[in-house]
């Protein structure tokens, strides 16, 4: 059998996998709280490998080695703040977000959350938060179909489109049948894969190199500089780069997992989990776009698109049917992401904005879910419209849709769960802000200088905070709530109770 055969029995091994995940997830989905949250009943290993695997996407494995095979380490400081940015979400948001959301008449977005949390009876919050959704989700989740695209063609030289069909349509249908469980269930096994191939390549390549001596001398007769933190970067690009983490605090398909844990305390193992899992799938992708540096140079061979580095290095390192697991391992990184996102912007469209203006005696809970399978199927029609356009990367069009996020999002939740005054018309502020501001910077030539999540998490937390102390009236339920998630924690107050 030729090399290609090995690696596409692989590859279809892979998705039948998938699929079957799918329908066992469809057969204990019932309701819409199952289809959308899994019945708030995630283990903490699980919430924390899906939330991992839905976080990094094919950015894991062909951005971040790719910007690293380019520039090499001073494109480490993404993964740092990125780590930073996590261990931060989990330790303080997770345990409060599982907590007040069911406390707030156990809500099961974000944006109906932030509506529960500061009594908005405009409708004006949801709209905004769901239009947000769906705008920035819609880049994203073309940013795997882009991913898929690439994978396929430089993989197996197939075309392009065939390619982003063909991980799109079997990422919709699993999504479509098994719904928030069968994202969730499909990403501990994506998770797993990819930590396994993040780990193999680099050791495999550096034995085959002579070892660690002879890999980093290697890299340094190119370039001393490959190696260094520091060196080539200026100190805005530095702070952009490390300014990902922020981002995390605002990540609907993150943060939701959050939410589906089955107990306030059970982040704590969640967070050790995944932690640890992203940290050395981090270090992995960042060996092996240095590796690949001194891999290549040593071979005489030069890569048409840097962002290839590690399906090269799969295929001529492995035997082309254990290459074909490892190559599964990228799609693993992008349909995980991929399904999390067309969860969250089909929730946003059925609970967010459908059920506004439509009581929950309009439609059965059967109606419902068939809803938001509907919605997962025009998020992704949509998304591989916006993605037959191939002049973005894939790290451009994830940054523009993570600042996006991060900025709007981002300031909102963390003054929901940890300051009593936030009102209404402040979470509106704050989103609008980190949105627009987002859009505008993103476009202007100092977008290219500065990360626009930067500006936008700052504007919007001013613009939250402002907006709030002018329009804030106390309100004893919204007390009472706050107090009722403080319990559930098991934490103390973080701000004195307002007088």
């Amino acid at each position: 059998m030729s090399d290609q055969v090995f690696q596409i029995i692989a590859i279809a091994l892979y998705f039948a996998l998938m699929l079957l995940i799918g329908w066992f997830a469809f057969r204990r989905t019932k309701n819409l709280d199952d289809y959308m949250l899994a019945g708030r009943g995630l283990r903490p290993g699980v919430a924390a490998l899906s939330a991992g695997a839905s976080d990094m996407s094919g950015w894991l494995l062909m951005g971040l080695p790719g910007a690293i095979y380019v520039a090499g380490l001073v494109e480490a400081w993404i993964a740092i703040g990125l780590t930073i940015g996590a261990w931060l979400n989990w330790k303080f948001v997770a345990p409060k977000l599982r907590a007040y959301t069911e406390v707030a008449g156990n809500s099961i977005t974000i944006p109906s959350f932030i509506e529960r949390r500061v009594r908005d009876n405009t409708r004006v919050l949801r709209v905004v938060g769901g239009v947000i959704i769906l705008a920035f989700f819609t880049f994203y989740v073309s940013s795997g179909m882009v991913a898929a695209g690439i994978f396929f063609e430089s993989t197996f030289g197939a075309p392009y489109l065939l390619g982003m069909f063909l991980v799109g349509g079997i990422t919709v249908l699993y999504t479509l049948f098994g719904g928030f469980l069968g994202a969730s269930l499909t990403d501990v096994a994506q998770g797993l894969l990819m930590f396994a191939a993040l780990l193999v390549i680099p050791i495999v390549a550096v034995i085959t190199m002579g070892g660690p001596a002879d890999t980093v001398a290697s890299i340094e007769a190119i370039d001393p500089d490959l190696m260094s933190l520091v060196s080539g970067g200026t100190v805005v690009g530095i702070i952009s780069a490390a300014a990902w983490g922020l981002g995390y605090f605002g990540q609907p398909h993150i943060i939701v997992r959050f939410m589906a844990l089955r107990t306030p305390q059970e982040a704590t193992a969640a967070r050790r989990i995944g932690i640890s899992w992203m940290i050395l799938t981090s270090v992995g992708a960042i060996a092996t776009g240095l590796i690949g540096i001194g891999y290549f140079a040593q071979n005489a061979e030069t890569l048409d698109d840097p962002e290839t580095v590690f399906l090269r290095l799969s295929q001529i390192l492995f035997h082309p049917f254990v290459a074909g697991l490892v190559l599964a391992a990228v799609l693993a990184a992008i349909m995980s992401t991929i399904s999390s996102q067309l969860i969250v912007t089909s929730s946003a469209l059925v609970e967010d904005l459908y059920r506004m203006v439509a009581r929950d005696s309009d439609a059965s809970q059967k109606s419902l879910v068939m809803l938001g399978r509907v919605g997962v199927l025009l998020v992704a029609i949509v998304a591989i419209v916006i993605a037959l356009d191939r002049t973005s990367t894939i790290l451009d069009l994830v940054g523009f849709a993570w600042a996006g996020f991060g900025a709007s999002f981002g300031p909102v939740i963390l003054l929901s769960l940890f300051w009593r005054k936030l009102t209404n018309w402040g979470a509106i502020a704050g989103l609008a802000v980190g949105a627009i501001t987002v859009f505008i910077w993103g476009n202007l030539p100092i977008g290219e200088v500065l990360y626009e999540i930067v500006p936008g998490f700052a504007f919007a937390l001013i613009a939250a905070v402002v907006v709030s102390l002018a329009t804030y009236r106390r309100n004893a339920d919204i007390e009472r709530e706050y107090d009722e998630a403080i319990a559930m924690t098991g934490s103390v107050p973080t701000t004195p109770r307002a007088q």
